[in-house]
């Protein structure tokens, strides 16, 4: 049997909000996109709580943000409070999901919400979530702090993850290039590696994740001096697409 939906903007004796409240939990993921849709573009903070508990378990990507969207839409004064404190939820997807709004919003007061513990996340999807919204909120005198921080995890997870962690260093620019040198001669050659890789990308973003890791590795393996003079040889790292 289909689901009925009542439409969000029925004349009858429901509140617009409880309807699009109601909308948002409808089986149908582009019913609950198009209440999502509905909240942002009339604002109301009836709603605040509706789209920040929707934000914790919604399993749509697009609806999830269309919902931060939505939360950006109501005054800051308002939201940032009740979204710093899912910063420290034991659910996952609320914390990775707050942190994403935050991001969205770009106000800086929320930079000093971004804690070592979120950087360092166990849930790598939260972690790579920090790293992003760390990097657009970091005022640029603690830039630089927070380079040195990203890089004490160079060599985590898998591919996506390693990918993640340098385009934050990548997007932070030169101050990541003291860090990244000094992770380069790291004694666990994941860590050096990926040092490697992620300083060949911020040089030269057009060249791949991939071939710079490749090219980091071999490096890595045949030792500063080797690499350097088989690099020249070679013409270096091929590019390819991210």
């Amino acid at each position: 049997m289909a689901l009925e939906v009542v439409p969000i903007n029925a004349t009858d004796n429901i509140p617009r909000s409880a309807r699009v409240a109601g909308a948002l939990s409808a089986e149908d993921a582009s019913v609950r996109l198009q209440a999502a849709l509905a909240a942002g573009t009339h604002p109301d903070g009836g709603l605040l709580e509706t789209l920040v508990e929707r934000c914790a378990v919604e399993p749509d990507f697009f609806v999830r943000d269309m919902l931060s969207w939505a939360l950006t839409r109501l005054p800051v004064e308002v939201t940032l409070p009740r979204i710093r404190r899912e910063l420290g939820s034991g659910r996952p997807q609320a914390r990775a999901q707050a942190l994403h709004t935050l991001s969205k919003t770009r106000d800086t007061r929320a930079w000093a919400w971004i804690t070592r513990d979120l950087l360092r996340d166990a849930d790598d999807e939260v972690a790579r979530t920090a790293w992003r919204a760390a990097v657009l909120l970091v005022p640029e005198e603690e830039r630089g702090d927070l380079a040195e921080e990203l890089v004490t995890l160079l060599g985590r997870g898998g591919r996506e993850v390693r990918l993640s962690l340098s385009r934050a260093l990548v997007d932070l620019g030169e101050v990541t290039a003291p860090a990244l040198e000094k992770a380069a001669a790291h004694p666990d050659p994941e860590v050096a590696a990926h040092a490697r890789a992620t300083e060949l990308l911020r040089r030269d973003p057009q060249t791949g994740f991939d071939a710079a890791v490749e090219e980091a590795k071999r490096a890595v393996a045949l030792g500063p001096g080797r690499a350097a003079a088989t690099g020249a040889r070679d013409g270096g790292a091929d590019t390819a697409e991210c």
